[in-house]
């Protein structure tokens, strides 16, 4: 069976891109991959990985797949000259997303799923004194550094990553879906706010989701926070920190959850795949509290027309990050409320931010949703 397109992607813009570039970038007069190699060498390595990676009775997904090869091949073309940081520079990339760089580049992984890849020389693990092998992925918060007569290229191989770099470099972004981009936008409406982490603009989209995380995101979307915020009705929960209380009782006032037992919340705890989409159908008044079994959410809400087959397919496949809380979230925006219009519409109309404001947040996003 052919495998979905969301994995091709990610064979595309990790696997395929990554190997090829790595087989045969620069040398130490040249360090950077030279724009003949991208559109010869580079090119054919492709394109033959495609060939034996795909099965060819399902043309489309090949052409969608080729589509996305050439789109990645033309950004790196585009970045194929070296630029420089002096200091320490830090980037929100997306999956596929690379850096690369010559000797004396340095890299800190500040969050997410990294691996790099060199075709000769070496690449230290300052912080434990240690060489790593090509195609080895990279510990958090330790100090890489590129040395000499070598070329790397540090992929994002999962939805998202944080990194800090150091030195002559190169990005070269993957057309993948822009889960920083969508978090930015929902954060110029209000609908997403970044912790009090230092890096990555408080986004934390690497992080599973908390049940009160989920909580606080259908009840903005149900464009109810303001009464939420003042809300002083009755709670039960004992788990529910002092600045989350207003979000509790208001949630249980309303009917909203009930808890995970009678007296806790489950404030710290995982919120499931399941769990948020549930959420999502409740905010589009396709489903209620009494619904108890979730287990069956995200296919409800492809049946509801809430998501696409290919977002149950992915949701299905991988970890709930707060990454998918924020892409859920972002669609769910142009999804119609059952028996009435948009859901920003809606929110417009309640005054939770404008028509203008709204428009705004959505060109901020140029990737496609996934099919």
């Amino acid at each position: 069976m052919k495998r979905p397109i969301a994995l091709l992607a990610s064979l595309l813009a990790v696997t395929v891109l990554a190997t090829a570039a790595a087989a045969a970038g620069g040398d130490s007069s040249d360090p950077l991959i030279s724009l003949n190699y991208l559109q010869t060498v580079f090119t054919a390595k492709a394109n033959s990985s495609i060939d034996a990676s795909l099965d060819k009775t399902g043309q489309t997904a090949y052409t969608q797949a080729e589509t996305v090869l050439r789109s990645t091949v033309a950004a790196a073309e585009a970045n194929a000259g070296a630029q420089r940081a002096d200091v320490f520079t830090e980037a929100r990339l997306k999956q596929g997303d690379m850096l690369s760089g010559p000797t004396g580049l340095q890299v800190i992984v500040l969050a997410g799923n990294v691996n790099v890849q060199f075709s000769s020389g070496a690449v230290i693990d300052v912080t434990t004194g240690s060489e790593v092998s090509s195609g080895a992925s990279l510990a958090e918060n330790h100090r890489y550094l590129v040395a000499e007569d070598t070329t790397a290229l540090f992929a994002v191989t999962g939805k998202t990553a944080v990194l800090s770099y150091c030195g002559l470099y190169s990005l070269s972004p993957a057309p993948s879906v822009d889960y920083p981009a969508m978090a930015a936008a929902l954060k110029t409406i209000s609908l997403f706010r970044g912790s009090d982490t230092g890096y990555g603009e408080g986004f934390d989209l690497e992080k599973a989701p908390t049940r009160m995380e989920a909580l606080i995101m259908l009840i903005r979307l149900l464009g109810e926070e303001s009464e939420a915020l003042t809300c002083t009705a009755y709670q039960p929960f004992a788990d529910v920190p002092d600045w989350a209380e207003p979000y509790a009782a208001y949630a249980y006032a309303k009917g909203y959850t009930n808890g995970v037992e009678p007296t806790m919340f489950g404030t710290t705890m995982r919120a499931s795949a399941e769990m948020y989409t549930e959420f999502l159908l409740r905010a589009l008044r396709y489903s209620s509290t009494a619904q108890t079994d979730i287990s069956n959410a995200p296919e409800r809400a492809y049946f509801a027309g809430v998501l696409t087959s290919g977002e149950v397919s992915a949701l299905r496949a991988s970890a709930f990050l707060r990454a998918d809380v924020v892409y859920l979230s972002y669609y769910a925006l142009e999804t119609n409320v059952n028996g009435g219009g948009a859901l920003s519409d809606v929110l417009i109309a309640r005054g939770v931010f404008s028509d203008a404001a709204y428009r705004a947040s959505r060109a901020m996003v140029s990737s496609a949703r996934i099919g």
